[in-house]
């Protein structure tokens, strides 16, 4: 590769495995990588015994593993502190939608805000071509027809489910555009997880073995519930099943979710119970067990603020629908409604525990085509 054909690449390293070997398969290809980290918000909270405060994110430790990867790969790594973007994007977000009585994806705006909106956008001043990171999805460029003028073709980027799909990472990435793609790698999106960490020892990462990140960057593993009672006052509450009695009782309606089974206390016997629903005006948490579990599901619902991917797919066509990270896909058929999409699933198929907030994100097949907000 000549010096002047050489290409720089500004690499998302968190500190883990997958991020590393990005950047280590990048530097192997004979590109220009610069490896950045990105400092979290870092909210301090109360412990449960009240005697301190402290901080659950572990951004220092992740840091210096980051350091270190980059120091075996013969690369820069530059910190960029993105606390402030973090708190207002991801953060106060996060914070609003539960206090809305919705379920919001933080995954889905830290991606949308953070690493494809302000990573990308300092990158490319910096001089970078492309940004990668250690994401678990593929991206194909194809030529289509161009609708404007039919005897051109045009380039479009496409996504796809990673080979590993235990570790695909798809249903996080609905937001990005054609305009962010055109500077986007994935480097490990064509491997599996095992073979990730075996090329990291090869490489001799010593984060071979780093255990994945679980939840949100910035709570580290503080319960969601201790982190939201910071930002939102407790506020006794009823437990209603679907038949009109009161099993138990809440500390508050907004810390819950829909479809969520831990954490309830109902001590009747009865259960599991889940939550089927919520009205926060009234603070009550409406629940069911399995005896009445089949009232969780819907044939239908709205989606909110779509982003597709390349092109929109023609409507009332057949599409899967994922609305949970780990669901199975469900077919459904899309429709306009007003200034949404409807979309409606086949007979025999129906959406379990539908939760406003959360991501529906569409496929056809393999490619993932776009996704929008749960109404």
């Amino acid at each position: 590769m000549m010096k002047s054909q050489i290409k720089t690449i500004y690499v998302a390293m968190s500190g883990g495995v997958d991020s590393s070997v990005a950047a280590a398969l990048l530097k192997k290809q004979g590109y220009d990588v610069v490896g950045v980290f990105m400092k979290p918000w870092s909210p301090v909270i109360e412990t449960r015994d009240k005697r301190q405060e402290t901080s659950f994110c572990l951004w220092r430790q992740d840091r210096e593993d980051a350091m270190r990867a980059a120091a075996v790969l013969g690369i820069p790594l530059l910190t960029w502190d993105f606390s402030r973007e973090y708190k207002k994007e991801v953060g106060d977000y996060m914070i609003r939608e539960y206090k809305a009585g919705r379920t919001p994806n933080p995954d889905v705006m830290c991606n949308k805000e953070i690493k494809f909106g302000l990573f990308l956008k300092m990158a490319l001043k910096e001089g970078a071509d492309f940004i990668a990171t250690g994401h678990y999805i593929k991206i194909k460029k194809s030529k289509i027809k161009n609708q404007n003028n039919k005897s051109k073709f045009k380039n479009i980027y496409r996504l796809f489910k990673a080979k590993y799909l235990n570790k695909d990472q798809s249903y996080f990435l609905w937001t990005l555009t054609q305009k962010q793609l055109k500077h986007c790698l994935f480097p490990i999106g064509r491997y599996t997880k095992p073979e990730v960490r075996k090329m990291a020892k090869k490489f001799g990462l010593s984060n071979h073995d780093k255990k994945d990140s679980q939840g949100v960057c910035f709570i580290g593993q503080l319960d969601m519930k201790e982190f939201l009672k910071k930002y939102i006052k407790s506020r006794a509450g009823k437990i209603i099943d679907l038949a009109g009695k009161q099993v138990g009782t809440h500390d508050g309606a907004s810390y819950y979710t829909i479809g969520q089974r831990h954490g309830l206390n109902i001590g009747n016997g009865q259960g599991p119970y889940f939550v089927t629903g919520k009205d926060i005006k009234k603070n009550i948490i409406y629940v069911s067990n399995k005896a009445t579990s089949d009232k969780r599901q819907a044939t239908s619902m709205i989606v909110k603020k779509v982003n597709w991917v390349g092109e929109r797919p023609k409507l009332s066509v057949k599409l899967e629908v994922k609305i949970r990270y780990r669901s199975e896909s469900i077919p459904v058929i899309i429709s306009l409604r007003n200034s949404a999409y409807q979309l409606t699933s086949l007979p025999a198929y129906q959406l379990k525990s539908v939760t406003p907030g959360q991501s529906a994100v569409f496929y056809r097949g393999e490619e993932m085509l776009g996704g929008g907000i749960i109404q």
